[in-house]
C-alpha cells in the first residue's frame, strides 16, 4: 500500500473482493483514511511482455509486489471496451483500474 506498505498498517486492513468490487475494512484506522484509499485499489493487470506475465502468474494471495506501468482502457475493433479509471485518486464504483504492467518485482 505505497507509503502504508509496512506490516503495522497492512496487517490491520482487511481486504475482500466480491462481484468485481474491492472492499477494505478496518476496526481502527492504522493511518489516515485517504492514505489507504490512495494506496490500495482493485487493479486488473495486463502484462507488457512475457517476463511480466510469468511473474504475474507466479504470484500468490497476500504477496507484496512493486510494479510500474500505465493506467489504460482496453478496446477491440468490434467496439468492445473495458472502461477503467485513469486516475489513482478516485474511489467507489468505477474506480477499478486496468494497468499495463511494464515492470514487476515480487517481495
Amino acid at each position: 500500500m505505497g507509503a502504508n506498505g509496512n506490516d503495522a498498517v497492512v496487517d490491520r486492513v482487511a481486504i475482500t473482493q466480491s462481484n468485481r468490487f474491492y472492499y477494505w475494512h478496518v476496526k481502527e484506522f492504522p493511518s489516515a483514511r485517504r492514505d489507504i484509499e490512495l494506496n490500495s485499489a482493485n487493479m486488473h493487470m495486463v502484462p507488457a511482455n512475457a517476463e511480466v506475465e510469468r511473474t504475474l502468474r507466479s504470484l500468490h494471495t497476500g504477496q507484496r509486489v512493486t510494479f510500474s506501468g500505465y493506467l489504460i482502457e482496453a478496446r477491440a475493433t468490434d467496439g468492445w471496451r473495458w472502461k477503467s479509471s485513469l486516475t489513482r485518486d478516485d474511489t467507489e464504483a468505477g474506480a477499478c483500474e486496468l494497468v499495463w504492467v511494464e515492470k514487476i518485482a515480487a517481495h
